[in-house]
């Protein structure tokens, strides 16, 4: 059964005659078969053209029912006996081997429903379609027991806010709030309006595992179905098994899209992912409310008192969400993601998914079924190659960057999954010196092969939607295409080798040491090298139109270079493609803490952008979320007045004074994610978790919900106890753990590279506290 949208509105598609199936070695099918009938299950059994990677012949092996085929692989597995692809769902495989991705034309008999048709005996393929999807914004307001006050609900359809109680006469005016007497008639209204709106996309902030968890909760408290899916259906609830705070929602008919998950996977990053946080940097715009206790007591408050300002509260966290979905196109960035590579658009993450969606058909053709997942004993690969650091204060650095290296390594050299082991077939004296070198003792065939076409394919889309202006559809591409290289170094791929990813890594490896060598042969020194991109270091200080010039000579040279490597040394085409990228007017790369050693993956420079000057920073304080603002703030003033030769001392005597004065206080907050659950940490108590301790025994004893126990982000201040809750400080502020901790060590990353140390500009200071 499959639910789609076409212009004449939702339709249910009924498909008959599919069978779920998996594989069997064909010399164990009497062995298999015996067991399967001593389970008592009915199997149907068919010879196919196809084998494994080892070259086993294979049996298809069908099944009456899902139920059916779950136990097949669970009975054959027990009796030693492996079964491949048996964990393919069947709806998964009846849409990958149509090629379907997003877009399904069908034919079949039709019947009309309560708000949608029904299709039976349906024949699908694929089509270039793209629906216009109507979506809801939704968001709840309930007490700190989770009992419901209100539901907001944001539409182009119709907004409303559903809310208990009785209006006051001031209130009577407001038709966009609807009345309902009490939890139960609000959840009977929210299934009414669902049936009469029907939205396809639900969004909201947090909204599957809090909003639906607490919906469905409630409506099972109050005894009724919540039927607000398609065909009055009612929503089914999974929990995860990994992770008891995440579960997962299916809602006939409609798509559940969660802000923050599909932010994420679209890469999404920021300092917090609160609405209100989101907002602010997206929208320049927020809650009225931040803090928890203060906002879940001004929501009780406006319950009993003002449940005009409660509903207008609940509406305008709809209309955040609304906004956040629109200025970041996330919805467009859903739909082309599914329509590359057929992931449902509510599938969070989904790479591995998205790469068996697109490589199984085509691998099932070539005549071979799919590995099972390695087993414990798989070997890791090589990361990104990271040269040593040169650190230093300099002028004029320019980045190289290699175009999305990984997938062009995997289009020139032709690494592929069925690629190596054909390639391996020739490699054991077939046909001799016909296969690519890989690493590790990968060899790839030259012709056999899907990937480098499913690369080249994504590339030239990708070209195509920037000429376009297509920034989703160039995000969504981008994100697939470069994780195919992380989907065959993970083990929780199913076609994971560590040959396939260490070919990849390792020619990465190798191309940017070619290239370092490349570069000094030109005269240039190159400082730092890191996964796909090199900084070379011109010597001395060159205008825009220097720079630019001596970047384009460089990057002609290279790949000029790599194009004759490839020719002569592999026969082979090169997809290499070498970039200039950036021109650093002032660049520092500093060291380790502590160390004369250079640093890796930690810089910062200064360009000039549109004419105007610009800060960029890599790894430093100022971008991570674990220092403070008080070191942020303090670190862009500094470096952008050592880039510009201005003397800094009596700018950090003058800030180290206001910190031990107090007038910085508000920047003093430390922000941490606790990254395990409360009574996990027993030796080793980080400041982040005394201090969430603390806030919830302060919680326990004031009667509120405790905050921390099962993980959570924690503010909290340093003092002369030690670290405490920014909401429960009891002991003064520490300054001087300030000025050592966080200032100190900013200052000290750059100010030797001027012959200047922070204790020595500020010790004729510290003398007057």
């Amino acid at each position: 059964m499959l639910w789609v949208k076409t212009d004449q509105g939702p339709a249910r598609l009924l498909v008959h005659g599919d069978k779920p199936v998996c594989f069997v070695p064909s010399d164990v099918q009497r062995q298999a078969d015996n067991a399967l009938r001593t389970a008592n299950l009915q199997v149907d059994w068919k010879p196919l053209p196809l084998k494994t990677f080892q070259q086993q012949s294979l049996c298809a092996c069908y099944t009456q029912t899902i139920r059916d085929s779950l136990q097949v692989s669970k009975v054959l597995n027990n009796d030693g006996i492996e079964v491949f692809e048996g964990d393919i769902r069947l709806a998964d495989r009846f849409l990958m081997e149509r090629f379907i991705r997003g877009g399904i034309t069908f034919t079949g008999v039709a019947k009309d429903k309560m708000g949608h048709t029904e299709y039976s005996q349906v024949k699908a393929k694929a089509t270039d379609y793209v629906p216009k999807l109507s979506i809801v914004s939704l968001d709840i307001e309930c007490s700190e027991k989770g009992v419901l006050y209100s539901v907001g609900l944001h539409s182009d359809m119709d907004s409303r806010v559903i809310m208990i109680g009785e209006p006051k006469e001031s209130e009577e005016g407001e038709q966009w709030i609807q009345w309902v007497e009490s939890e139960k008639a609000l959840l009977l209204a929210l299934e009414a309006w669902f049936i009469q709106y029907d939205p396809d996309i639900i969004i909201g902030w947090n909204v599957i595992d809090f909003d639906f968890r607490l919906l469905l909760k409630r409506a099972e408290w109050n005894a009724i179905s919540l039927r607000i899916g398609r065909g009055k259906q009612t929503p089914h609830w999974r929990q995860s098994t990994q992770n008891p705070n995440q579960g997962f929602i299916s809602i006939p008919g409609r798509v559940v899209l969660d802000g923050i998950d599909t932010l994420k996977t679209a890469t999404y990053n920021f300092r917090s992912w609160s609405l209100d946080s989101v907002a602010q940097e997206l929208l320049g715009e927020g809650k009225h409310i931040h803090n928890v206790h203060d906002r879940m007591a001004e929501i009780n408050h406006m319950f009993k008192n003002d449940k005009l300002s409660l509903a207008k509260y609940n509406l305008q966290d709809c209309k955040l969400v609304t906004r956040i979905f629109e200025y970041t196109h996330l919805l467009e960035f859903a739909i082309e993601r599914s329509r590359l590579t057929g992931v449902e658009l509510d599938r969070v993450g989904g790479s591995v998914a998205a790469f068996t969606n697109l490589y199984l058909p085509q691998l099932h053709r070539a005549g071979y079924v799919a590995p099972n997942l390695a087993g414990e004993n798989w070997i890791a690969s090589p990361g990104g190659y990271v040269m040593d650091s040169s650190p230093g204060l300099y002028d004029s650095v320019l980045v190289l960057d290699f175009k999305s290296l990984y997938p062009s390594i995997i289009r020139s050299f032709r690494i592929d999954p069925m690629g190596l082991v054909e390639g391996l077939l020739q490699d054991e004296g077939k046909q001799p010196n016909q296969a690519i070198s890989g690493f590790r003792g990968g060899q790839f065939h030259r012709e056999k092969h899907f990937l480098p076409a499913m690369i080249e394919e994504l590339w030239s889309a990708r070209d195509q939607a920037k000429r376009n202006g297509e920034k989703a559809f160039s995000q969504a591409i981008k994100i697939i295409m470069n994780s195919f290289y992380g989907v065959l170094g993970s083990s929780g791929c199913r076609f994971f080798d560590h040959r396939l990813a260490s070919s990849i890594t390792m020619r990465g490896h190798e191309v940017l040491s070619v290239t370092k060598d490349l570069i000094e042969d030109n005269g240039y020194n190159v400082i730092y090298g890191d996964t796909d991109s090199v900084f070379v270091s011109l010597g001395k200080s060159h205008t825009q139109e220097e720079a630019d010039i001596v970047g384009n000579q460089l990057v002609k040279s290279i790949n000029a270079e790599w194009i004759r490597r490839l020719k002569d040394d592999f026969n082979l085409e090169c997809y290499l493609e070498l970039e200039y990228e950036t021109h650093y007017h002032k660049f520092l790369m500093p060291t380790i803490r502590g160390s004369e050693t250079g640093s890796k993956k930690r810089y910062a420079g200064l360009i000039i952008q549109d004419g105007k000057e610009k800060l960029i920073f890599k790894g430093l304080e100022t971008v991570r979320t674990d220092w403070t603002p008080l070191a942020q703030e303090f670190q862009q003033t500094l470096y952008e007045m050592v880039f510009h030769g201005q003397d800094p001392d009596e700018y950090i005597r003058d800030y180290t004074n206001k910190t031990l004065a107090g007038v910085f206080d508000d920047r003093l907050v430390y922000r941490k994610r606790l990254r395990r659950n409360l009574d996990e940490y027993q030796k080793n108590i980080p400041p982040q978790v005394r201090a969430a301790r603390m806030a919830d025994e302060m919680n326990a004893k004031l009667g509120r919900p405790l905050q921390y126990q099962h993980k959570g982000v924690i503010e909290y201040v340093f003092t002369t106890s030690g670290s405490e809750p920014k909401e429960y400080r009891q002991s003064p502020i520490d300054y001087n753990h300030y000025l050592e901790k966080q200032l100190k060590p900013v200052a000290d990353g750059i100010l030797p590279f001027i012959g200047k140390h922070f204790d020595d500009i500020t010790a004729p200071q510290m003398g007057l506290f």
